[in-house]
């Protein structure tokens, strides 16, 4: 739902969807900064309840889609530490996959196991996107193995029944198309950087930096390295392959770019 609601911020530049995602995921990131672990449950100051894989991984990805949209370092940590947790606690080396329930979860008859991608995209599939986004990011190898080990261990039943695997098979696709990775530093530029929030790039990250101190702490990253922030103007990065663009200030210059 974070993510939808973020998705409603890009397209229509409503600021009260931003605020309700970023209230959302602040609650999240808090409580996992204070217990440790995601629950399933709040009421009255009380959370409950470990929560399972799909929680891990969703909420994963919609860290990552605020970092996208805010540059906020915490969010980039917290999709971080969401994704250290479950390959510490959620893997299974033996299949090169996600277990449903963590190894310090209730203890059942068995750990249940889901790879299909039906009506809501398995968790293993969302974590794999999320840990190939996170390398994209922070040039991680050790996210980016993980993902190919879970696309290795389902392609022959993806090859043979395509529709149970569409999450996976998008995964597949920005693995091996490899993202375009857009940069917009300061967001002065406001419809410039609207216009760009619009554009469907589905095989593209995205992330617009507001502000000095958060291009600062991000700059250990390959990512946004050898980028400055000016206050005057805004500028918008496109790479590909280890190949970056010129500072770029124009939407048609940089639709070329694309």
């Amino acid at each position: 739902m974070i993510s939808a609601f973020l998705s409603g911020y890009k397209i229509t530049d409503d600021s009260k969807y931003l605020d309700v995602a970023k209230k959302s995921i602040d609650f999240f990131e808090s409580n996992f900064k204070k217990n440790h672990i995601l629950h399933r449950t709040f009421k009255n100051e009380e959370s409950k309840l470990n929560g399972y894989l799909d929680d891990y991984a969703y909420m994963a990805n919609a860290s990552i889609d605020m970092f996208e949209n805010t540059s906020d370092p915490k969010y980039l940590l917290f999709a971080t530490n969401l994704a250290n947790h479950l390959i510490t606690h959620f893997w299974d080396e033996s299949s090169n996959g996600f277990f449903f329930t963590s190894d310090n979860h209730e203890k059942l008859i068995m750990r249940p196991k889901n790879n299909y991608d039906l009506s809501m995209p398995s968790g293993n599939s969302v974590a794999a996107y999320v840990l190939l986004r996170l390398h994209y990011i922070t040039q991680d190898k050790h996210f980016l193995e993980i993902t190919k080990k879970i696309i290795e261990s389902e392609a022959v039943a993806a090859a043979e029944n395509p529709f149970a695997f569409g999450y996976l098979l998008n995964v597949l696709y920005l693995y091996y198309q490899k993202p375009t990775e857009i940069t917009i530093i300061n967001d002065k530029n406001s419809e410039l950087v609207s216009s760009l929030r619009k554009k469907f790039l589905p095989e593209s990250i995205m992330v617009i930096v507001t502000n000095q101190n958060n291009l600062d702490t991000l700059s250990k990253h390959a990512f946004f390295s050898g980028k400055e922030f000016q206050d005057d103007k805004t500028q918008v990065f496109v790479c590909k392959n280890f190949s970056c663009s010129l500072p770029l200030h124009d939407l048609t210059e940089i639709e070329k770019n694309l």
